[in-house]
């Protein structure tokens, strides 16, 4: 098939509050990359960016956050990335449009995972918006912004002006809305119906932007894959100013030095705060890194419970059965009999395994047991805990899913944290991993068609799927994707208070294949 790509002086061109911008047309799909958005002065809160004249090219992507510590590229096959130029001005998003028309279209914004410490907006190559543009008539953005120390580090104490430095990466996040909020509708989109989806740290942003007034009537659904974690709130630590106080000095300052610490070379921070942020977390100190509950930030919906405008967005929140299995995991997995997948089991569960394993069956017929190696420990509870506190607390319907999908690696490898993402952008085409005939593309359309129709009308029930309730009181209704969807309800509740006492470390189980001897 022959494609069409335009990009002349004249089209595609489009007005902005700051200035006119100059993307590119693919089939007749309108891409920009790289529009800003924002600037801010490190620790910082955002400011509108500087408007220019002439006409802006937007057909390179931004900037990505400096990193704490240095990418290193393994697990390709599971996870494919894409590394790009860092720089703190990274303030800037990317945009899909299937017509620049004036046409109301729903409105997805991407926020990426990588905790609140790393990632960007095109990490992986399955966050390109271009498929789930086209294949939802849906405007996409993807957005970069502000991280780790960066984006997250109370310095509070030492100003006015670092009023809210312990959450200016979400307030980037927020002035990123404003411009969608101000300039969506020349793009093709609706300002009126925005949601926000995540994964990973992606979810945790869509969690904490709920819990920001700051950030009320700038988006109304969400979508969280994978990015409720108890995890979260545990490595916040208790606030001080310890963790300002150990920067300074392992850099040579004294406290009336601290503007310093806004011109030094990032990496010289950086190496700093590797160096002093372990001991203090150790201690149970606050370290940064996440955002911290202020009077800007109220908290963790866990901890304070919604707030009223909160309740009224909708949620869709999800995860997948084996969210940190990214090791080699047990080969030809399906060549072992019952009782050699039972001998490897209780290696790892000794006498609590025939409990488990008939539980595991119960919950997930049809799935190998070795799985249970690999069940997530992490996400999948939370998950279910917020949905049943989101139901409790009424206003706004929240969906559920689960992905168990099983890929043909290694003789069959159960679904590993990120491996939805693909499915969600409409982008397996892009990871061979994902492709299993017969199954990938009506897995594919009948995901990515939640995510629309969520987008849409938040309901994520469409025809290619079975009826989707939400989640009431007492009851977890779960859509369970794999080669054949089904809701199931309360389905695994039993297999994990039997499972999370005993729960293995993933690192444990990661490092080398499981096979009998």
């Amino acid at each position: 098939m022959t494609r069409q790509f335009v990009c002349t002086p004249e089209e595609p061109v489009v007005q902005t509050s700051a200035g006119r911008v100059h993307g590119f047309l693919i089939d007749g799909l309108a891409c920009f990359r790289g529009i800003p958005y924002a600037k801010a002065r490190r620790f910082r809160m955002p400011e509108p960016p500087d408007p220019w004249t002439g006409v802006l090219d937007a057909t390179s992507y931004g900037y990505v956050c400096p990193m704490l510590e240095r990418e290193s590229a393994q697990g390709e096959l599971l996870v494919a990335h894409r590394y790009w130029p860092k720089d703190e001005n990274c303030q800037s998003l990317n945009l899909w449009s299937p017509g620049l028309d004036g046409k109301k279209r729903p409105v997805l914004v991407w926020l990426h995972g990588g905790g609140f410490s790393s990632g960007s907006s095109i990490e992986h190559m399955a966050y390109d918006g271009e498929a789930l543009s086209r294949f939802g008539d849906a405007v996409v953005v993807s957005l970069n912004h502000r991280l780790n120390i960066l984006g997250y580090l109370d310095l509070s104490a030492y100003g006015e002006q670092y009023w809210n430095s312990a959450n200016v990466g979400n307030a980037d996040i927020v002035a990123a809305l404003e411009w969608i909020r101000d300039n969506i509708a020349a793009f093709g989109g609706d300002p009126d119906n925005v949601t926000l989806f995540g994964q990973s740290g992606g979810g945790a942003k869509v969690i904490a932007l709920m819990q920001t007034p700051a950030a009320d009537g700038l988006f109304h659904k969400g979508i969280i894959m994978s990015g409720v974690a108890d995890a979260l709130c545990l490595r916040r630590g208790t606030p001080s100013g310890k963790i300002g106080e150990a920067l300074l000095r392992e850099l040579g300052l004294k406290p009336s030095q601290i503007g310093t610490l806004e011109t030094l070379p990032y990496d010289r921070l950086a190496e700093a705060y590797n160096r002093v942020s372990p001991v203090l977390c150790r201690e149970g100190r606050y370290i940064g890194c996440l955002p911290l509950p202020n009077e800007w930030y109220l908290g963790d919906p866990s901890e304070i419970g919604f707030t009223d405008h909160a309740r009224t967005i909708p949620l869709l929140t999800g995860s997948v059965l084996a969210e940190f299995g990214f090791g080699p995991g047990v080969p030809n997995k399906h060549r072992l009999t019952r009782a050699q997948q039972l001998e490897l089991l209780e290696r790892v569960y000794g006498a609590k395994t025939e409990e488990l394993a008939a539980l595991f069956e119960a919950a997930h017929p049809g799935k190998n047991l070795t799985d249970l190696l690999f069940l997530d420990s992490f996400t999948r509870a939370p998950t279910a805990a917020l949905c049943e506190r989101r139901a409790a607390e009424g206003g706004a319907p929240a969906y559920n899913y689960l992905f168990t999908l099983d890929f043909p690696m290694n003789g069959g490898k159960p679904a590993w944290h990120c491996s939805d993402i693909p499915f969600a952008f409409h982008n397996t085409a892009m990871i061979p991993v994902c492709w299993i005939p017969g199954v990938t593309e009506r897995l594919e359309e009948q995901l990515s068609a939640a995510f629309i129709q969520f987008a849409r009308t938040g309901d994520p029930g469409h025809p290619l799927l079975p009826a989707w309730p939400p989640c009431a009181p007492g009851s977890l209704a779960t859509m369970v994707l794999d080669e054949h969807c089904e809701v199931r309800v309360n389905f695994d509740k039993a297999l994990y208070e039997a499972f999370l006492p005993v729960a293995p470390n993933p690192a444990m189980l990661n490092q080398d294949a499981i096979v009998l001897h």
